[in-house]
């Protein structure tokens, strides 16, 4: 089975039509579940992507709520973080100061590394910048 980690763009290009890529994320979660890929975000991502729709979608508050309703509805795996993740993620961007990675990002790589996940559905440069596969 097919494994990716859903990072907050995706979530945002899924239900937010007028984003750039909205078609490419609307086919790939039709894809990942057609094929029953096992998606899995960090309560972490859920907090970035809610704050994305807050400051960018038409809807502010509402599209925001909504975002978090939708997530009920989904097979998307929420994974906490944990205590060590969050030690391992200030490391990541201490030694990573060249790049412009998040606290958000760098906690999605130390959870594709402890859950041994290689894929992320990501619109930004970040996952791959780290040598994480971005789909699409």
């Amino acid at each position: 089975m097919k494994r990716a980690v859903v990072d907050g763009g995706g979530f945002f290009a899924l239900r937010v039509r007028d984003d750039r890529h909205h078609a490419q994320a609307a086919a790939l979660f039709q894809l990942a579940d057609d094929e029953r890929w096992a998606l899995v975000t960090t309560n972490v991502v859920i907090i970035e992507a809610y704050s994305l729709f807050l400051a960018r979608s038409r809807g502010g508050p509402r599209d925001a709520v909504k975002f978090l309703d939708a997530l009920r509805d989904t097979r998307c795996r929420i994974e906490r973080i944990r205590p060590r993740d969050e030690e391992r993620a200030i490391a990541l961007v201490r030694a990573h100061e060249d790049k412009s990675y998040s606290l958000c990002d760098a906690l999605s790589f130390v959870v594709m590394e402890r859950l041994g996940i290689k894929e992320a559905i990501a619109f930004d440069r970040h996952f791959s910048e780290y040598g994480r596969f971005t789909i699409p």
